[in-house]
């Protein structure tokens, strides 16, 4: 027990030499002195700030494609993963009920207008009184009035029957209702023929919803139907994307909200593609901060013309901001993650260690930023960091120098 007492003594010439210790004589010598470390400067750095976030990449546009008609699926024109243009037949669906009722509203569309002595349908009646019904009404009240005119006439000479005025006045108030009635039948039917170019409209319309066209160029995500199927409205046909361009939704922390501003431009990496980058803008941005995660939505628009980029991938974006700022850098070396926090080892006046907890911003290629913790000028030491702590006392036997790097732009 004393043995092992003394091989763990305060004195570590001590130690050594009770444990047994066989290193070289200039080790031994070395450790009762100071340690030799390399060092750097705290130096100040202009950066222009870029926002990194990662995403998932959705479609332009997504669309249900549903039948409008009830029917029998005759032919399905594609599959899942092809190409379709705009107006593209997708499907088609048996039109033969269709056909039939147009032809009917079409038949009853004709006999009205003909009753108006209309000869198509872009013809327009411009006046009531103009229609046949009604210019033979106005014709049957002219000669009634011309007949009771002539009989008063005959009566007030003294050479007409008062009984022959008295029919004549009745014929006359008999016409005279007859036309009233005409005129505003022939405004009913005026109204009943537009009715019925309604009707033909739709019913023309349901004959076009017979073939299922693409609502614009995109891709089929899924097919649900099958030929011989029979469907009813809001059945499920087809699923469209539109890819090309395709939408990159990111979530950007709370406090960048300053810096993001449409039209920005991004720079997309996809793993799928780690050899390429893409550009981006962007062009869409949430106006509200989601309270749980403390971020907002932003959207970024890439052009996918050859469908290379597929929706739900996993993406990473660097957007490029205005904001510029002056930051404190030592090489990343110079920091030590120790018990929980990480620490840089300032060496004060005297060559003796000063161990401080820093807080830590941006990190760059052997750059890293200092957020809190030291002070333009200070001097680090780079290493060994291992053997360091506050009141260690070193000789600087170097400088620590970062090599010189592009003009870049900082990551957040």
């Amino acid at each position: 027990m004393k043995a092992l007492k003394y091989c763990y003594a305060p004195t570590f010439l001590a130690l050594l030499v009770a444990c047994g210790d066989r290193r070289p004589a200039p080790v031994l010598a070395e450790a009762g002195g100071p340690i030799s470390v390399r060092a750097a400067v705290v130096k100040p750095k202009q950066i222009q700030r870029i926002v990194e976030s990662v995403g998932t990449l959705f479609p332009y546009d997504e669309v249900l494609v549903s039948a409008e008609i009830e029917g029998r699926v005759e032919e399905v024109t594609v599959d899942l993963g092809d190409a379709v243009t705009q107006g593209q037949i997708l499907v088609r669906i048996s039109d033969e009920e269709q056909r039939y009722l147009l032809a009917q509203n079409e038949a009853q569309l004709r006999q009205s207008l003909e009753r108006l002595g209309l000869k198509s349908e872009k013809d327009r009646v411009a006046d009531v009184r103009e229609t046949p019904d009604v210019r033979r009404s106005a014709a049957d009240l002219l000669e009634a009035k011309q007949r009771y005119e002539s009989v008063r006439s005959l009566v007030n000479q003294g050479i007409g029957a008062k009984v022959d005025l008295d029919q004549a006045s009745a014929r006359y108030q008999a016409m005279q209702a007859a036309y009233d009635a005409t005129v505003n039948q022939s405004r009913n039917l005026v109204q009943e023929v537009e009715r019925y170019k309604a009707v033909v409209e739709l019913q023309r319309k349901k004959l076009r919803d017979t073939n299922v066209r693409a609502p614009f160029a995109s891709h089929v995500k899924e097919r649900q139907v099958s030929a011989g199927l029979f469907v009813r409205p809001n059945t499920p046909l087809l699923t469209l994307v539109k890819i090309d361009p395709i939408r990159l939704r990111l979530e950007v922390p709370e406090r960048m909200a300053p810096w993001i501003k449409n039209g920005q431009m991004a720079q997309v990496g996809i793993e799928a593609f780690a050899d390429r980058k893409f550009e981006g803008k962007i062009w869409r941005i949430s106006p509200t901060v989601d309270q749980t995660k403390r971020s907002f939505v932003v959207e970024v628009l890439i052009d996918n013309p050859g469908g290379n980029l597929k929706p739900g991938s996993y993406a990473r974006a660097r957007v490029a901001t205005d904001r510029v700022e002056k930051i404190m850098t030592v090489p990343a070396r110079a920091v030590s993650y120790v018990l929980g926090s990480n620490k840089a080892f300032v060496i004060a006046d005297g060559g003796v260690i000063e161990a401080r907890d820093v807080k830590l911003g941006d990190r760059f290629d052997r750059e890293i930023e200092i957020v809190e913790g030291l002070k333009e000028g200070e001097a680090v030491a780079t290493g060994p960091l291992a053997r360091l702590d506050t009141g260690t006392k070193v000789n600087i036997i170097g400088k620590d120098e970062p090599a010189p790097e592009p003009d870049r732009k900082q990551s957040e």
